[in-house]
């Protein structure tokens, strides 16, 4: 490849602000290169060439910590008495305020419904007007709807408040993902990922200590400081988002290659000779064109035809997997152990160290990540939290105080399998087997039906946990090792592997209708001329 920085790059020319792609031949012969440059880029080369795109990445993911805090607290602020004798209701058997387990499924449901708006309204969104911009617009809005959850006078508002917060929620799982995965190299690509898995577990992080020092008030700051917290988030992150990039890929997607190669510049550094910016663009319009040729329409409809249905059937099935794992159980672990018998202040303490494990587990998986396959990393994984689970499920039976320190110790476990395994490894899935052009409609929907499946989980949950309700306490976890084991059968037939492929690479496997479990081992060469409708080059 040629030796050419990102200031002065070969001169092809004035370019028109709608380009006309270039002719096939040297489009594929350029993309050929790019495509070769990346899969001999080694990790600490494309650091050091992708500098800006990491940070880029890193602030647009962050908007997670604010989905993953708010889930968690509900889980968390279910055992503070406070929250519980003002929107709940004295329960006799227990002799303390509760939340019954119709409210508590309306509230964790209410965000889940939000959400599921909020994807449907970025998918859109994100086509017209990229995704920096949707971002911004749904950061003004957040900002905006935590004041329905801090003044709540009563459940019923609260339930509302949790609809509308879940409304950008939903548009930041899309639009991270997308963004994270469109802005740096194959080899940097499962990093910037899963660090939006990273995110969402700080927020619980955050969410067990705010609570955890909040424990001690005995009036409305119990609940309203851990509420508030929630409006430091957007504040920082618009401050910083107003000055990054468009993804260069959805410049490309509306034609304007001149500002496509502007974007990439400014997600590189300029100190790296031998990165050519033209050949990465390249590689990015023959992507695009491989991709038009294949299926022509960016609609919701062309996710189910043809090719692209089965990338959607896959992307759909891996976020559901995830919530049908058991992992529910961690948004309550607070909860589940007083519910198992635990005082408030021990179980906001364990789940501050549950997070934290879990944080170390998703840095843990990147260096897994870098050297076993994504199917692989999460087939295993799936398999131990069977395990962990059955173990769990079965501790239940003892019945003392120290089967309880021990279940708490196991779902630690469990955390930290999660967040090593399937928990990050499912954002660089996702964001990898859907086409390019279809990326934020098919992560829409398969987000989507994540959510629609947290529905029923957070309902079957609340009813299984809840003293008012079934009282299953951690038998409950049994209910869960069952649809975990589903859930690993599902996975070895149908998750192919992603590792170290090109998007073109994929796009042509999934067009030979490759088998999921040989995708790993089968070789193409998506770079002629033919994959474009051109001629071959010798």
């Amino acid at each position: 490849m040629a030796a050419t920085n990102n200031s002065a790059s070969i001169d092809k020319g004035p370019v028109s602000e709608h380009h006309e792609p270039m002719q096939s031949e040297v489009l594929a012969a350029e993309a050929s290169q790019a495509a070769a440059a990346e899969h001999n880029m080694s990790l600490w080369q494309a650091i050091k060439t992708y500098p800006k795109a990491i940070g880029w990445s890193v602030l647009l993911s962050s908007t997670l910590i604010m989905e993953g805090y708010d889930l968690a607290l509900l889980g968390n602020l279910y055992a503070s008495q406070v929250f519980s004798k003002k929107y709940g209701e004295w329960n006799p058997d227990d002799e303390k305020y509760q939340v019954s387990a119709a409210w508590q499924s309306g509230l964790s449901n209410g965000a889940r419904a939000g959400e599921i708006i909020g994807l449907i309204i970025a998918g859109w969104f994100t086509d017209r007007y990229g995704a920096k911009k949707t971002t911004l617009g749904f950061l003004v809005m957040m900002i905006a709807t935590i004041f329905v959850l801090f003044f709540a006078p009563n459940v019923q508002v609260l339930v509302a408040g949790e609809v509308l917060c879940g409304i950008p929620w939903g548009a930041f799982q899309s639009v991270a993902a997308q963004y994270a995965s469109e802005v740096a190299p194959v080899n940097l690509r499962p990093y910037l990922t899963t660090f939006i898995n990273m995110c969402w577990v700080i927020g619980q992080f955050f969410a067990a200590a705010v609570s955890r020092g909040s424990v001690d008030y005995t009036d409305s700051r119990a609940y309203r400081i851990p509420f508030g917290v929630q409006w430091l988030w957007p504040v920082l992150i618009i401050s910083g988002l107003i000055f990054a990039p468009e993804s260069p890929w959805w410049f490309v997607r509306k034609n304007r290659r001149s500002d496509a190669r502007t974007s990439l510049l400014r997600l590189t550094s300029s100190k790296q000779t031998d990165f050519n910016p033209d050949e990465t663009i390249a590689m990015i319009e023959h992507t695009n064109e491989m991709e038009k040729l294949a299926k022509e329409g960016t609609t919701y409809m062309d996710c189910f035809r043809g090719v692209d249905l089965r990338r959607t059937e896959v992307v759909v099935g891996i976020w559901t997997v995830q919530t049908l794992g058991g992992q529910n159980l961690m948004g309550f672990f607070s909860y589940f152990l007083t519910q198992a018998g635990m005082d408030t202040r021990n179980s906001f303490s364990l789940s501050m160290a549950n997070s934290a494990l879990g944080i170390i587990g998703t840095a843990g998986s990147w260096f897994l990540m870098s050297k076993v396959g994504r199917r692989k990393i999460h087939f295993g994984g799936l398999c131990a939290q069977f395990l962990l689970l059955i173990i769990v499920g079965s501790l239940s039976f003892a019945g003392t105080n120290a089967s309880l320190w021990a279940i708490g110790g196991v779902l630690i476990v469990f955390t930290f399998t999660y967040d090593f395994t399937v928990g990050p490894v499912t954002y660089s899935l996702v964001s990898e087997l859907s086409s390019t052009r279809l990326k934020a409609k098919t992560i829409v929907l398969a987000r989507a039906a994540y959510n629609a499946s947290n529905i029923f989980v957070n309902v079957m949950t609340n009813y299984q946990l809840s003293s008012t309700a079934w009282d299953w306490g951690a038998r409950t976890a049994f209910f869960w090792a069952g649809t975990c084991l589903l859930s690993c059968i599902w996975v070895y037939f149908r998750l192919p592997e992603p590792k170290g492929r090109t998007y073109a690479e994929l796009d042509m496997l999934f067009e030979k209708r490759v088998p999921a479990r040989r995708f790993a081992k089968t070789e193409v060469d998506p770079f002629t001329a033919e994959a474009t409708g051109g001629k071959s080059v010798e």
